[in-house]
């Protein structure tokens, strides 16, 4: 089974948009890797009703389901997700420890 880490920050920050989403009890977040940004790669995140009939499915500790298809499991593996707030503004980060390269932005990334 694949691994994906939720910060606390992540974590807290998921399940509000889930309420505010009015997800209900099937529902989940799905990390998706989809082509393009300025590195190749980019990263999506999305509230979803129900996972896909392939997907991967990761239930976390806090209630929070993840969803993930076949195509982005192969570069999500051992990913840390957290959601942080700067000068700058606030969004979730990723750390992929299979990354051979990204951007400043810190949405994209190459193997």
């Amino acid at each position: 089974m694949m691994q994906i880490a939720l910060s606390e920050t992540a974590r807290t920050k998921v399940s509000g948009f889930m309420v505010e989403h009015g997800a209900g009890e099937g529902a989940g977040l799905r990390v998706a890797v989809l082509p393009g940004g300025c590195s190749g790669f980019q990263y999506g995140l999305n509230i979803e009703d129900a996972p896909e009939a392939d997907d991967e499915i990761l239930d976390l500790d806090n209630g929070v389901r993840i969803f993930i298809d076949p195509f982005s499991a192969q570069y999500l593996e051992g990913v840390e997700i957290d959601y942080v707030t700067s000068m700058m503004g606030s969004g979730f980060t990723f750390k992929n420890p299979t990354a051979s390269g990204g951007c400043g932005c810190g949405s994209s990334f190459t193997t």
